[in-house]
């Protein structure tokens, strides 16, 4: 029967032999991407206070906060759902889906950022008048557009 037991273990590839928690590392490999995720989750927390901002510009923290979650994400999918050590089919699946989440981002970017009165494009009279949720305008910047459109108008 011990004939029988090595005769099978041959055929076992190399690394899929065993699931225990050795193959991935033990324990303190969670304890330090723990660790990892509460210093991140701190320093994201970190740029709302007004030390921060007072030498940080607004798209600086923007831009800090989406690398500390895209880090984070990345930490928890390696490591808290196993695909480190997963085959290399993952590659597959994460590759497309990234490039279809940044095809939409900029696709969707620039019609939002064509919504809102940004100094770079304006509500027209017409979709200000239809819009669902109109902008909160000030009574002056008001006069101000009108008396803009009219010179438009008039050229």
């Amino acid at each position: 029967m011990s004939d029988h037991a090595i005769a099978l273990d041959e055929h076992v590839p190399g690394g899929h032999d065993s699931h225990d928690d050795a193959s991935h590392g033990g324990i303190g490999k969670y304890l330090i991407v723990f660790v990892a995720l509460c210093v991140l989750t701190m320093c994201s927390f970190l740029t709302y206070f007004d030390f921060w901002n007072d030498h940080v510009s607004k798209h600086a923290s923007r831009a800090l906060m989406m690398a500390v979650s895209c880090t984070k994400a990345m930490l928890v999918i390696m490591f808290f759902m196993h695909l480190l050590w997963e085959a290399n089919w993952k590659w597959v699946l994460t590759i497309p889906a990234t490039f279809m989440s940044i095809f939409l981002m900029l696709m969707l970017v620039p019609d939002i950022g064509m919504r809102q009165n940004n100094g770079f494009s304006h509500y027209s009279e017409e979709r200000l008048l239809f819009a669902p949720d109109p902008p909160t305008i000030e009574g002056k910047e008001m006069e101000e557009a009108k008396q803009q459109l009219s010179h438009e108008g008039a050229h």
